[in-house]
This record gives C-alpha cells, structure tokens and sequence, in this order.
C-alpha cells in the first residue's frame, strides 16, 4: 500500500510520517497492494478551536473510496482516530463483499441443482 502523507500549516516531519505509516500497518495487511492512502494533516491556528490539530485519511481502492477525518488537541490523537475508523471501514467492506460472494454462490448452486 503506498502512504502518502501531506501538511497544511503543518510539516509533515519524518516522525508523523512514521508514525502514519505504524499506525496504518493493521490496514495495510487487510487492502491489496495496488491501494492508496493518502493523509492530510492541518492545524487551525485559532486559539478559540480546542481541537485544532485535524487528520484526514482517504483510501483509494479498486471500485470504492474510504475517507475519514478527525479533529483532536494533539496530532497523534487524530491519526489515532483516522486510522481507527479507516480500519471499520475496511472491515465493514470486507464482510459487504464476502456475504455477496456467498449468496452469489447459493444462488448459482440452486440454479445448477
């Protein structure tokens, strides 16, 4: 899976961009090679926005896109949070997809009965 990793206000140093790539590794074993992620990290800077540091991950895959985004006081949070909801997301896809696989497969096999 190829990671990209962007800033707005923000730098995206080599420890977020480790960071992203450790906590994306879950998902990584669960999508095909040829998918993409990309995560944009923003800060606001005003002062008045509690949770002012946002992450948002977007997940290209073969016939559908996965995005997520999260607002949290501290960078690391909302990369946490991202990738948690990425990783429902997948899951989710993943069992949508095996359950019409299945049902495919019982209706063609009380066809052919």
């Amino acid at each position: 899976m190829e990671i990209v990793v962007k800033g707005l206000n923000v730098k995206a140093t080599a420890d977020l961009r480790e960071y992203v790539e450790k906590r994306f590794r879950v998902v990584e074993r669960q999508v095909p090679l040829v998918a993409v992620l990309t995560m944009t990290l923003r800060e606001d800077r005003n002062p008045a926005i509690a949770d002012s540091q946002h992450a948002e991950a977007t997940l290209a895959l073969k016939g559908v896109t996965l995005h997520a985004s999260s607002a949290a006081p501290e960078m690391h949070q909302a990369i946490h949070h991202c990738q948690k909801e990425i990783e429902r997301q997948v899951v989710r896809l993943k069992e949508k997809r095996r359950k019409r696989r299945e049902a495919r497969g019982v209706r063609d096999r009380s066809i052919a009965a």
